[in-house]
C-alpha cells in the first residue's frame, strides 16, 4: 500500500483493472473494512484507489466529527475523482462501502466500465418506506451489489420484493449484516465475508472486461 496526499493506493504488479473505492458515512478511508477489502482486492489483481470526502478530509484535519456532505456535494466530489483517474489508461470501476456505494452506483460518466456497492443503503436506518431506488433504475452500465441477508438497510427479502432491475445484479452474503458481518453462531467470520465480496468483485470485473 502507498500513499499521496489524497489516496490511499493499493496496486498489483499487472493490474487488471483499477478500481475507487469510497468509504461509507460513518468511517473513514483507512476502517479496518477498508483496509481488508482493499487488500483482499490487490491480491486478485485489482488495483484500488481510496479517498475521502470533504466532510471526512475535514474531520481528519480538525478531530471535530462532522456529518456528511450532502448527497449531491458527495456525488459531485465523486465524479471529480472519475475524471482524475480516466486520464489512466487502465480500466476504471467505481464502488463504495453503503454510502459510498450510492454514490458509486450514481455516477454515470461512460468512461467507467461498472460499479459495485457493499452494503447498498436501501433506505435509511429506520424508514424503509425512504427508498433510494433512483442509482438501480435505468442504468447503462452494470451494478453489481454485495450485500448481506440480514442488512437493516436492505436486507434480501426487500430487495427482491422490489426488484429485479435491468443491469444490476445481487451477491447476498449469508447472515451478514449491513458491514457484511455475519454472527459468529454461523461459522462464518467477517474476514470470510470480505473475502468472498472481493472474490465476486474480480468475478464481475472480468465478465464486464470481457463485453469490452
Amino acid at each position: 500500500m502507498s500513499h499521496t496526499d489524497h489516496y490511499l493506493l493499493n496496486t498489483p504488479d499487472v493490474p487488471v483493472a483499477r478500481l475507487l473505492l469510497a468509504h461509507g458515512a460513518g468511517a473513514a478511508m483507512d476502517s479496518e473494512f477498508m483496509h481488508h477489502l482493499a487488500s483482499a482486492l490487490c491480491e486478485r489483481d485489482v488495483a484500488v484507489v481510496r479517498f475521502e470526502f470533504p466532510y471526512m478530509t475535514e474531520r481528519r484535519a480538525t478531530g471535530t466529527r462532522r456529518p456528511p456532505n450532502p448527497f449531491a456535494r458527495i456525488v459531485e466530489c465523486y465524479e471529480g475523482i472519475v475524471d482524475h483517474w480516466l486520464r489512466d489508461p487502465v480500466p476504471l470501476f467505481v464502488a463504495g462501502k453503503s454510502m459510498g456505494g450510492r454514490a458509486a452506483a450514481s455516477i454515470r460518466n461512460t468512461g467507467v466500465v461498472g460499479a459495485l456497492a457493499y452494503g447498498y443503503p436501501l433506505h435509511p436506518a429506520a424508514k424503509p418506506e425512504s427508498l433510494r431506488l433512483a442509482p438501480l433504475i435505468d442504468r447503462s452500465s452494470a451494478l453489481c451489489i454485495v450485500q448481506g441477508e440480514r442488512d437493516k438497510l436492505g436486507d434480501k427479502t426487500r430487495f427482491e420484493a422490489l426488484g429485479p432491475w435491468p443491469q444490476v445484479s445481487i451477491e447476498w452474503l449469508p447472515d451478514g449484516d449491513h458491514d457484511l458481518k455475519p454472527r459468529v453462531r454461523t461459522g462464518y467470520t467477517h474476514l470470510d465475508h470480505i473475502h468472498r465480496a472481493a472474490d465476486i468483485t474480480r468475478a464481475f470485473i472480468g465478465r464486464q472486461l470481457s463485453q469490452c
